[in-house]
């Protein structure tokens, strides 16, 4: 009696499951070499070179082990840069992210020409940030547009207003606000005098140039909002603030967390503003950890050194990590009821 042949078995299943998968890998091999070589490739070298003192001109790089890491822990400037990250995340975030539910409520509603306002408000997300930050450079001058209209307001209602140097002002917040009472906030307590004049500025700029990418996720979040839910509140005889609170903002968690995490993401990682306004200054107010790294690593005031430059970028990127997690959790809650 002749034996039954039993089919032969393959790692994929049969034989034309191999050849979809050999031909799917066909297609993604060039992205996946790019991923391998310029992504995961460059990260392995820079976890190994944050481990040595390497300078970009001497080879092979010396192995010294935790020092960078120690150094990074214990240096004022990244400190003071960490310090201001933190207060243009506390600042920037919230603040983008209310502007922007802000617009798309408003470009959500019925009104003619919304979009209109729509291209309009979206424009300066398409804008380089390069341009954007000269125009901003130009309204902030001691003799540019900013200081003119407000004293043009000012003068009209019989006030004086002194020309402010918007760039170059490391006057802090609370020192602002606490002057007037007679307190005073040395240089030496920098880390109580809040986020600097210039910083503020470039916040503002920020905010206006970031809001309307925001804007547009959440008009698509809001126009999933089914209709049948506002109808029917506006039966119940809810007005427009109860509708807003109690539907609009319980069916967003989703949306507004990825938006969070995106913004925390971008501020914690802010650097063309500072390298063409301000390169850091006044007085370290507006240096951040992007652009210490940058500074460090390319040597443009000092000596290249790479090797401190990695360990103050992965201690960047386990705060990134961290912040996000926590967004993540408290952000997050209760959301799959939705």
């Amino acid at each position: 009696m002749a034996e039954v042949s039993k089919p032969r078995r393959t790692l994929f299943g049969s034989e034309r499951a191999r050849d979809e998968a050999l031909t799917a890998y066909l297609f993604l091999s060039p992205y996946l070499l790019v991923t391998l070589v310029f992504t995961i490739g460059v990260l392995l070298f820079a976890v190994y070179v944050s481990f040595t003192e390497f300078n970009l001109f001497t080879w092979p790089p010396t192995w010294v082990g935790l020092e960078n890491y120690k150094e990074a822990l214990t240096d004022r400037r990244f400190i003071r840069s960490l310090v201001n990250a933190v207060w243009y995340v506390i600042i920037v975030v919230p603040a983008q992210t209310t502007l922007a539910l802000f617009l798309a409520v408003l470009i959500n509603s019925k009104v003619r020409g919304s979009n209109f306002y729509r291209s309009i408000y979206y424009a300066p997300s398409v804008t380089s940030s390069v341009v954007i930050s000269l125009i901003f450079w130009w309204l902030y001058l001691k003799t540019g547009y900013l200081n003119f209209g407000i004293t043009e307001a000012l003068g009209a209602v019989g006030r004086e207003w002194a020309a402010i140097e918007w760039l170059n002002d490391p006057r802090g917040l609370f020192q602002l606000l606490l002057g007037p009472f007679g307190v005073e906030i040395s240089f030496d307590l920098w880390y109580l005098r809040g986020p600097s004049i210039t910083w503020m500025a470039i916040m503002f700029q920020n905010i206006f140039t970031t809001a309307p990418t925001f804007m547009i996720m959440f008009l698509a979040a809001l126009q999933d909002v089914p209709p049948t839910l506002y109808e029917a509140s506006a039966i119940d005889g809810a007005n427009r603030r109860h509708r807003f609170f109690r539907i609009t903002i319980p069916m967003l968690p989703p949306v507004i967390l990825f938006i969070v995490v995106l913004g925390t993401i971008g501020t914690w990682q802010v650097f063309d503003q500072i390298k063409i306004l301000t390169s850091g200054g006044p007085l370290n107010t507006t240096l951040t950890p992007v652009y210490l790294i940058y500074v460090e690593a390319l040597g443009t005031s000092g000596p290249p050194r790479m090797g401190f430059a990695g360990a103050m970028a992965f201690f960047l990127a386990v705060i990134i990590f961290v912040f996000t997690l926590i967004q993540r959790r408290y952000i997050e809650s209760g959301t799959e009821a939705y």
